[in-house]
């Protein structure tokens, strides 16, 4: 089975976690943490920061990895490298491949219908934050 590596931005602000809503493919309309592939060559941090210009046009500060999350989709093995995030001073997000995104304190971060995969980081980040 094709793994495929990618990296996802947990942002924080104001108290709040960002959650974006797939605008295209198989997953359209779930729920996901913003991020995207890891390029040949390039670090998992450094791949976060440029996905996020990309699709976001944000710029943020890396903090720590929470976690790496294996999953196994039907066509292929997803390798997530998960990290704990803030925007830079004066960064505003512009959706630029998303259709939708919201706001989340973490006490409502089981509100959202997430990807597989996503499931999994909302339990380590609700861990992290050291909500049951």
């Amino acid at each position: 089975m094709k793994t495929i590596r990618v990296a996802a931005a947990i942002i924080e602000h104001e108290g709040k976690i960002l959650a974006t809503q797939r605008g295209y493919g198989e997953n359209k309309d779930g729920w996901e943490f913003p991020g995207g592939k890891i390029e040949p060559d390039e670090s998992p941090v450094d791949a976060i920061v440029r996905e996020i210009k990309e699709e976001l046009s944000a710029d943020i500060v890396v903090k720590q990895l929470l976690t790496t999350v294996e999953y196994d989709y039907p066509k292929f093995h997803l390798s997530m490298d998960c990290f704990m995030a803030e925007l830079k001073p004066g960064s505003d997000i512009k959706l630029l491949e998303h259709e939708d995104m919201t706001w989340l304190k973490a006490s409502e971060l089981d509100s959202l219908d997430w990807l597989p995969a996503d499931i999994e980081v909302v339990k380590s980040i609700k861990s992290y934050l050291g909500i049951k």
